[in-house]
């Protein structure tokens, strides 16, 4: 998970594949532009907008507007892009030419707007489905305050992630309660202990991430 700042104007870099990740993206502030597929199909992205080229999508992405935008980008698996990052560059790092072909199409690009993807509503609970690819699912999760909460749990196969959008959250993390407000990522890589609930008195929101999707949204699908 990295937090970007784009300027006015800025670009990012040139119409690229990977071959063996996901590059994902969650518009936090202002507004990006994607061009995505064979075509480079262009897309303007507001604040709360998902979108995610799996392997073998060309894709690229520019700040058009004539405001700072902030968002996160997820590369799932990392395969070493923090290192990219950082400026250790790596020449064998997942990153190609587009292919001579196009690559695959744009419907197998993942693309929420806001306010769109898939609703599971509950009582004391809104869940929006934005992502759902085999490498990264992406869920934007609304918590009244009567909500029961997440008992304490691992996965063996997955991490589970969460950035803080509005609110805050009392997340288990080991055997210790810690608060966190927006603004606020945790991580639970596999074999560690988690859990959340909401302490009140307002509603949370957050971006929960599961890498790689191992049936957690068809579980969401299921209880619905």
């Amino acid at each position: 998970m990295t937090w970007f700042r784009y300027e006015p104007g800025e670009v990012g870099p040139d119409p690229h594949v990977h071959r063996q990740h996901t590059d994902a993206f969650y518009v936090l502030t202002g507004e990006l532009e994607f061009s995505l597929g064979p075509e480079q199909q262009t897309v303007a992205a507001p604040a709360g907008a998902f979108a995610a080229a799996p392997p073998n999508v060309v894709h690229t992405f520019r700040n058009a507007s004539q405001a700072t935008a902030t968002f996160l980008n997820v590369h799932a698996p990392s395969l070493g892009f923090g290192d990219e990052i950082r400026g250790r560059k790596n020449p064998g790092f997942d990153q190609h030419e587009p292919p001579a072909d196009g690559g695959r199409p744009f419907a197998d690009a993942a693309l929420a707007l806001p306010g769109g993807g898939e609703l599971i509503q509950h009582e004391t609970s809104t869940l929006r489905i934005v992502g759902d690819l085999p490498q990264l699912s992406a869920i934007d999760m609304t918590f009244l305050p009567t909500f029961e909460g997440v008992d304490a749990h691992t996965h063996a196969d997955h991490v589970d992630a969460f950035y803080v959008l509005e609110g805050e959250v009392e997340f288990l993390v080991g055997d210790e309660p810690r608060r966190a407000g927006p603004d606020t990522f945790v991580a639970a890589p596999p074999g560690s202990v988690h859990g959340f609930r909401n302490p009140g008195p307002a509603p949370v929101r957050f971006l929960n991430l599961h890498a790689p999707e191992t049936g957690f949204v068809d579980r969401l699908r299921a209880r619905a």
